[in-house]
């Protein structure tokens, strides 16, 4: 276990992993965001500034939880999110549906179980020692 230091309200807790907040900003944020969600399930088709503005929330945060698919735009627009890869705008998530399929379709090539070696033997080897080839 390790003891660090709160980066919102600079106590000292001891550090479990994950963001370094101490428990009770974790659950502050943890209610912000609550607060934010229903925010945008009252007013569907804010932008991410208005929501930032109207909840006291930086954009940084709202974009995080957006990139962690917390929350959900309603629209894809050039102020929300765009996609790491290509730069389409996205309601959600790191990547545009497009290239998920493609990384998706290349990881699954590259992870193809290798076919076992074969053992070639003679009969003359008998007991002997044997090679792969």
């Amino acid at each position: 276990m390790e003891v660090k230091s709160c980066k919102d309200c600079r106590r000292l807790f001891n550090y479990m992993g994950g963001p370094v907040l101490c428990p009770a900003c974790v659950k502050k944020l943890e209610e912000k965001f609550q607060e934010v969600k229903q925010y945008l399930n009252d007013y569907p088709g804010s932008s991410v500034s208005e929501v930032s503005e109207a909840m006291d929330v930086s954009v940084k945060q709202i974009k995080q939880w957006i990139r962690e698919e917390r929350l959900t735009l309603s629209d894809a627009t050039d102020t929300g999110i765009v996609c790491e890869q290509c730069g389409v705008p996205i309601c959600s998530g790191r990547f545009c549906d497009k290239c998920k399929v493609q990384m998706q379709n290349t990881l699954s090539t590259v992870l193809t179980k290798p076919k076992a070696p074969e053992m070639k033997k003679s009969e003359k080897d008998g007991n002997r020692m044997r090679f792969l080839k």
